[in-house]
């Protein structure tokens, strides 16, 4: 009884929240109404709306509807056309790709390649994702719907990386005027066109009805960020959410048990590790990586967080990435010899350290089991929350010690899964937020990067992983599985395996009750 009213209480207070946040029910519902706007929660604020300017996810989720690149993937994630129609490899490094013509950005300009080469330049020239494209060499304009893209050395991923929605195309002439706050005024050619920005609470998208393909079923998209996964369950049970991203918990079977909502869950290309900054002491020690290895056990974290919606992880990778091997290891509990590598890395007592975390409820819970698991070979470790924007400058300058984060191997390419979290030259803001170096890890990925041979790019991927195993520089503690929450009255929408769901082609069931 106490829990049905406190799920009561905690309803109501929902209620009176969105409403007093803008009532986008009266707008889009109730007889003789038409429904036009579509209300998504995602889980994060937006960083920025400027795909060149941060790499992740709760930005990409948004900047997909805005943007488009020169390919993309389908939903079994084969290259398909996007502003490119056609391309041809005369050689190792070139690539030519030919745009379609009639295509305008949300600003009225017509796409050219001059928008192209703009872009890929300006993507090669961000600390944030020159890492996605590293391989670049120079574009050049052929006339204004050709260009050649030619990288350094042959780049056997250089299509798949062209679809990360970082990949985006943008208008020149839009980046010049806005300046430096053109993250909060984004231009593009997508489905959506950007209207409005609150920050913290969130964006609002008009549909393009110029779009090349077709204009989109649903004139508006809402979309809020809301932090609490409950809060996003206790919307779309009280029809205030349409669409809400990352369900977790007991809050995915509230959602699979409503007969008015739809749950939908499948293997995703992400995972969730625990990362050590190895340019600190006492990470810097391997023997003190492996040593907290083994002493996590997993298999808790996977029931009690995850609610078995998860699988043990052995790479940075997961199975359905190009690349991925079986063979590297998956850390078994050891505690005798953790408190081993302890006392011979010097701290036969433990040590004190710290892992932040942002404000995201999984990562808190696999916080707090670590914590207490790490006491059983004398390591004290304090959860510290950080705001989201905080906590990425912080793991980017390198100001952590232990972190929580996760990773989307968005492109389904070992290249994008590995090279930023390892390469040395990815530190921070890239990826590489472990600080990580081992050059002999750097020759492998730049090597299996540079070879359109997909069978030698194997075996070079599959060292890189035994070895990034065996010294840890991040814990992987799940492959994870993807969900989304829905009303019954939504159609056409899918799941894209990296995460980055596209909502062009989503509609309102005719005639539903609301």
């Amino acid at each position: 009884m106490k829990k049905k009213l406190h799920l009561l209480i905690m309803a109501v207070l929902s209620v009176l929240l969105f409403v007093s946040c803008g009532g986008e029910k009266e707008t889009k519902s109730g007889k003789g109404e038409v429904r036009d706007t579509l209300i998504v929660a995602n889980g994060a604020d937006a960083k920025s709306l400027d795909p060149h300017a941060t790499n992740d996810a709760p930005s990409s989720k948004v900047t997909v509807q805005i943007y488009d690149r020169l390919v993309d993937q389908d939903d079994n994630m084969n290259i398909v056309p996007a502003l490119a129609e056609s391309w041809e490899q005369p050689d190792g490094v070139t690539t030519i790709f030919h745009l379609r013509k009639g295509v305008k950005f949300h600003n009225g300009e017509p796409l050219t390649a001059k928008d192209v080469k703009f872009s890929l330049d300006r993507m090669k020239s961000s600390p944030q994702v020159s890492h996605i494209i590293g391989t670049l060499d120079r574009v050049e304009i052929v006339d204004d719907y050709t260009v050649k893209v030619i990288t350094k050395q042959p780049f056997g991923a250089l299509l798949s990386h062209l679809s990360h929605p970082t990949a985006a195309i943008l208008n020149e002439k839009a980046v010049k005027e806005y300046g430096d706050s053109y993250g909060q005024h984004p231009v593009g050619t997508g489905p959506y066109k950007f209207i409005s920005w609150a920050s913290g609470d969130r964006i609002i998208l008009e549909a393009n009805p110029d779009y090349f393909m077709g204009e989109t079923p649903i004139k508006n998209v809402i979309i809020r960020a809301i932090s609490e996964a409950t809060n996003r369950t206790i919307g779309l049970e009280t029809g205030e959410i349409d669409i809400a991203y990352d369900l977790e918990g007991m809050d995915k079977d509230r959602v699979r048990e409503d007969k008015n909502l739809i749950f939908l869950e499948e293997p995703s290309l992400g995972i969730d590790y625990i990362g050590f900054n190895t340019a600190k002491a006492p990470f810097n020690d391997v023997r003190v990586r492996q040593a907290i290895a083994m002493t996590i056990k997993v298999d808790d974290i996977i029931e009690t967080v995850y609610k078995g919606s998860a699988t043990r992880a052995n790479s940075l990778i997961g199975p359905k990435v190009f690349g991925h091997t079986d063979d590297a290891k998956a850390w078994e509990v050891n505690i005798e010899k953790a408190k081993q590598l302890l006392a011979e890395a010097g701290y036969p007592n433990g040590f004190k350290s710290k892992i932040w975390i942002n404000e995201n409820p999984d990562r808190r819970d696999i916080a707090i089991i670590v914590q207490d698991q790490l006491r059983a070979i004398g390591v004290d470790i304090e959860v510290e929350t950080l705001e989201w924007g905080a906590y990425l400058e912080g793991t980017s300058r390198g100001d952590h010690e232990m972190y929580i984060l996760g990773w989307v191997s968005v492109t389904g390419d070992a290249d994008y899964g590995l090279f930023p979290l390892l390469h040395s030259s990815c530190f921070g803001g890239a990826g590489n937020r472990a600080f990580y170096n081992n050059p002999k890890v750097d020759d492998l990925l730049l090597r299996a990067r540079n070879s359109n041979d997909q069978e030698e790019r194997k075996a070079l991927y599959r060292e890189v992983q035994i070895i990034a195993q065996e010294e840890v520089p991040y814990y992987i503690t799940a492959f994870k599985e993807q969900n989304v929450g829905l009303q019954k009255y939504v159609e056409n929408f899918k799941q894209r395996p990296a995460g980055h769901h596209r909502l062009y082609g989503v509609k309102f069931k005719e005639n539903a009750d609301k």
